[in-house]
């Protein structure tokens, strides 16, 4: 029998597509179990996996159950071993809201996101900011390794979103908080918007956070 994670992790990316956070075969979730990471497999919609359509590799990479890893396996190795055990679940998608952030221009990066609401405070701030690397390159692998030593949410550049959780289900919480405040950036975009103040700020930080960012 499969561990609860796998099938989890399956449920998971049928939801994602079902609800359109994930379109045609883009997008990769992974989980880690003990030595081991379960990643989706490449080429193949987020729809209607089941735990033995996942690929089975160790945490340098060498595959162990035969199937193909989404070509995007490096980075998640990566996230994990710079996040460290506290982190046991990773999700990547092409989100549309999200994806439209990581294109713009005018893009500050240092504060990708209007702070509008306590839940974008509580489960994605600070959002890291990466330039853009050919999908599937040892160089965004080692530059989103970087960013998990300090962060649980990642925009990558013209690309999509990483995010991290101490289980698959808290990473998935993660990337929807982060693609439904991007599309309320966009709704918004042109009008005065009602800021958390500091003050609030500094009370959901006492309130709610711990630990790493």
């Amino acid at each position: 029998m499969a561990p609860s994670e796998l099938q989890e992790l399956c449920d998971t990316a049928g939801s994602f597509h079902r609800r359109g956070y994930a379109f045609g075969s883009t997008g990769n979730l992974s989980v880690r179990v003990g030595p081991h990471v379960w990643i989706t497999p490449t080429g193949k919609p987020l729809r209607d996996l089941e735990p033995e359509h996942l690929a089975q590799i160790d945490l340098q990479g060498a595959p162990l159950n035969g199937v193909l890893p989404s070509k995007e396996y490096p980075f998640h190795l990566l996230a994990y071993e710079s996040a460290g055990p506290g982190v046991a679940g990773v999700v990547h998608l092409h989100s549309t809201h999200a994806v439209a952030l990581s294109c713009l221009a005018t893009l500050d990066e240092s504060d990708p996101l209007p702070l509008m609401t306590p839940y974008y405070r509580m489960r994605v701030h600070p959002l890291a900011v990466l330039p853009y690397f050919r999908p599937g390159s040892p160089e965004l692998a080692e530059a989103v390794g970087r960013a998990a030593e300090a962060h649980h949410c990642i925009l990558l550049r013209n690309h999509g979103i990483v995010c991290l959780g101490g289980t698959i289900a808290e990473a998935a919480d993660r990337a929807e908080e982060l693609e439904e405040t991007a599309k309320l950036f966009f709704l918004l975009r042109h009008e005065r918007l009602n800021l958390l103040t500091p003050d609030q700020r500094d009370e959901i930080d006492r309130a709610f956070r711990t630990g790493r960012a």
